[in-house]
């Protein structure tokens, strides 16, 4: 779960406390860095060696075979990539090093170790050169010599404190480190804001209601994972992990292929040497904008997408790329955002849906819901972390409000959980999780389930904050929602809905301007004029629970004319709306449906609160005065 084990608790899987490493990796900046580079580049050179090193140690065993294999056949064949990758002859890894040095090579000469260095850097393979490049970590090689401290810095990693060696170290271990490390240099220096690292109890939940419900589907085959903001690529790794664990509950002999796209170099490095180092295809790794630059063929399908998107930031950048604007908005032939949604008449009309430029959460969804397979061909699940703003920011007619509307209208959205607070290492802000699909069981077709999981009752604090995060979820608060999702009920903690609860629509109230004398006024057509002041909006809920009017007589006019007699002409009896400009709207009122009422203390109680206060005021004054 959390990095610093004692916590709380192992994260599962057995990881050890890792925070001894994590912590003398740090003192490298105190120890070699400072007053070299500033605060915010430490990561420009922490991050880059120490998954060089993981790489050193990972071709150490084969490096003489290596070297012997490289120099046998360097004047034979043109691309030795393949036989120096090979079992027999290489590496048996997809990647591998020319270079006649090693980290710990480079130690025994001093003298020379700058120029040998860059020579041991340029030995490594194309896909590690992509690695190299996007870290840019050559830009950095000067800095080390003008100020002395490339053999410092490799003899730090090279201590055997520093054990980052596979066979030591898992996969799933270096996850935590890399996150950690991320996590520390953001919060040291206040950047990434909008980028929030999921903690593996997090990603452990999101696999468990994406596979667990079709986990008999699975056993055998073939499936591809993707996430649009991979990150360091725990979410691919973790999943496929719980699918495949042969100890685990779904124990699936099936492939996973492991696809993902991201646009933060650094991270993209991490994910693309952690995908090298698990024997994943590095190439199912791409780099560039999802939204604006997306990597792989437009007709790839997934059978699975998990993600982690961020919120609150700008995709002003991508909107330029893919030519929207205001007043250019409608000529977008990008089919994820040109989509059909219902208007307030029931006609489906084409609409280019994109959220506001400063917030792209919801352009990740609609780029998902375009890469979902066919029903016919088992369909896709999602799970993408969201923050309050996907539930309800945008009014009636708005981007926001239509995608929440293509989502529920297309009986898409499954289930939303929404999680603890203080749950995330860089925001204690509420957040949820969506879990949508198109393949649907019988019994939630044209349902959306609820889930509150954010009481106490759903997490444990942790005995040392980790920034942000002072929350955290065990095994068996996962079981517990776990079971809320698969009994479907209705309780405390659990609401389920029709569809259409959360649609509603939006009219405009007008009434009469009226003289001083109290007179109606009339425009030219003899039609009373509106008060520009008085006009007001309300929200009509479409038919659902609270049904406006029998079921056999709804359409839109009937349900807002029985909404207008009975909530607005009590109250105004010469107010009008105008029935030709009706908007739709969609939001997801998570607060509303789980407020609990606390009624008010004692009068009584109050008044000894008072009277107490004055009792100390008072002999405050007195001292003051004498």
């Amino acid at each position: 779960m959390s990095l610093n084990t004692q916590s709380g608790g192992a994260p599962s899987g057995g990881v050890p406390s890792l925070q001894p490493i994590i912590n003398f990796i740090w003192t490298v900046a105190d120890d070699v860095l400072i007053n070299k580079f500033l605060e915010n580049q430490y990561q420009d050179v922490i991050l880059p060696m120490t998954v060089l090193r993981r790489l050193d140690l990972s071709l150490e065993p084969t490096k003489d075979k290596v070297l012997k294999t490289h120099d046998e056949f360097k004047n034979k064949i043109d691309n030795l990539s393949g036989l120096l990758s090979s079992e027999q002859h290489g590496t048996g890894l997809a990647f591998y090093n020319t270079s006649p040095f090693t980290m710990k090579k480079l130690l025994a000469d001093p003298k020379n170790i700058d120029t040998n260095f860059l020579d041991y850097l340029n030995g490594f393979s194309e896909n590690v050169q992509d690695i190299i490049s996007k870290f840019k970590f050559r830009n950095q090689l000067e800095t080390f010599e003008s100020t002395g401290i490339t053999f410092s810095l490799i003899e730090k990693f090279c201590n055997p404190k520093v054990e980052l060696s596979p066979d030591k170290i898992s996969p799933m271990a270096m996850g935590y480190m890399f996150e950690d490390l991320i996590r520390r240099f953001n919060e040291k220096t206040n950047a990434a804001a909008g980028r929030h690292f999921t903690p593996r109890e997090i990603i452990e939940l999101m696999t468990h209601l994406v596979y667990l419900p079709v986990k008999d589907k699975i056993q055998r085959g073939t499936f591809l994972v993707y996430d649009p903001c991979v990150g360091s690529g725990a979410m691919l790794t973790q999943s496929k992990s719980f699918a495949t664990d042969p100890e685990g509950e779904i124990k699936s002999t099936a492939t996973f292929h492991l696809y993902g796209q991201e646009n933060t170099g650094e991270m993209y490095a991490t994910c693309k040497s952690d995908m090298l180092l698990k024997g994943e295809d590095p190439d199912k790794i791409k780099f560039g904008s999802t939204l604006s630059e997306y990597g792989f063929a437009p007709d790839l399908k997934f059978n699975f997408m998990l993600t982690n998107p961020p919120y609150g930031t700008s995709w002003k950048q991508d909107m330029d790329n893919l030519n929207i604007g205001s007043e250019k908005k409608i000529s977008i032939v990008d089919k994820r955002f040109n989509l059909k949604i219902k208007n307030f008449r029931g006609e489906l009309e084409q609409t280019c849906l994109t959220s506001r430029s400063n917030d792209g959460q919801l352009m990740f969804m609609l780029h998902m819901l375009s890469k979902m397979k066919d029903p016919q061909d088992g369909g896709s699940r999602i799970a993408s972390v969201h923050n309050g703003s996907a539930l309800f920011t945008g009014d009636a007619g708005s981007g926001e409000s239509g995608i929440r509307q293509y989502i529920i209208e297309n009986d898409l959205l499954e289930c939303i959980v929404q999680l603890p607070n203080d749950i995330f290492y860089n925001t204690g802000i509420a957040t949820y999780v969506w879990f949508v699909s198109n393949a649907k069981a019988d019994n939630r077709k044209g349902k959306v389930q609820l889930i509150n999981a954010s009481s106490a009752a759903f997490y444990r604090k942790m005995r040392k904050s980790l920034g942000s995060k002072r929350n955290e979820l065990i095994t068996e608060h996962i079981e517990t929602i776990q079971k809320v999702y698969f009994d479907f009920e209705e309780n405390e903690v659990s609401k389920i809905f029709d569809n259409t609860d959360f649609g509603f629509y939006q009219i405009q109230v007008h009434q009469p301007e009226k003289d001083e004398k109290g007179k109606i006024i009339l425009d030219a057509k003899g039609k009373m004029k509106s008060d520009s002041a008085l006009k007001d909006i309300e929200n009509v809920p479409m038919i659902g629970r609270d049904r406006a009017c029998p079921v056999s007589t709804w359409n839109t006019i009937t349900v807002c004319d029985e909404y207008f007699k009975r909530e607005v002409l009590p109250f105004a009896p010469d107010a009008w709306y105008d029935k030709t400009k009706m908007k739709v709207g969609y939001e997801i009122a998570f607060n509303k449906y789980f407020y609990k009422y606390e009624g008010l203390r004692p009068l009584t109680d109050i008044a000894a609160d008072i009277l107490k206060l004055e009792q100390e005021t008072d002999g405050l004054l007195k001292e003051i005065i004498e």
